[in-house]
């Protein structure tokens, strides 16, 4: 049963803000890059995902960020951050922005970025209550990728 302290409305909130700022990029026609360089860093960014999807294996998607059964993943990506697939999506749109700059592609993908962290501080509290292990795993592992803005950063350099 879900926590009673408000966390499953705000983590539907930020997934419900980061599903509309990827729509209204690709609306924009917006939501793949242009670059090679930056095609090839999306590209990287779906190898992730997928990477995370199958160490995470067969649990189901919980839209209010609920932890599914089973026990802590903390091999694959979620050896090296806590929120591979997360990070992936604003990996992608991140690159998406910078093929196509401009205030509104780079604000909506501050947007997704801003619903997914709503979103992972939302599951990280459902992960401590179910999980004891957790805040040991929070301490010696990035939430998202370590170093991911300066990254950032420099990728917006290469158009």
């Amino acid at each position: 049963m879900p926590p009673s302290n408000g966390t499953r409305p705000t983590a539907l909130a930020g997934f419900a803000v980061a599903i509309l700022g990827i729509v209204l990029l690709y609306w924009r026609g917006e939501i793949f890059a242009r670059q090679w360089p930056l095609m090839g860093v999306q590209a990287a960014a779906v190898a992730l995902m997928i990477w995370a999807r199958l160490t995470f294996g067969l649990r189901s998607f919980n839209a209010g960020a609920a932890p599914t059964q089973g026990e802590l993943v903390t091999s694959g990506p979620y050896h090296f951050w806590r929120h591979p697939i997360y990070a992936a999506v604003i990996i992608f749109v991140a690159a998406a922005a910078a093929s196509h700059p401009g205030w509104i592609s780079f604000g909506l993908a501050l947007t997704v970025a801003a619903g997914l962290f709503l979103r992972m501080r939302s599951e990280e509290q459902f992960l401590l209550e179910k999980y004891p292990a957790y805040g040991a795993y929070m301490n010696r592992t990035a939430r998202l990728v370590p170093g991911l803005f300066a990254w950032l950063f420099l990728v917006t350099r290469l158009r």
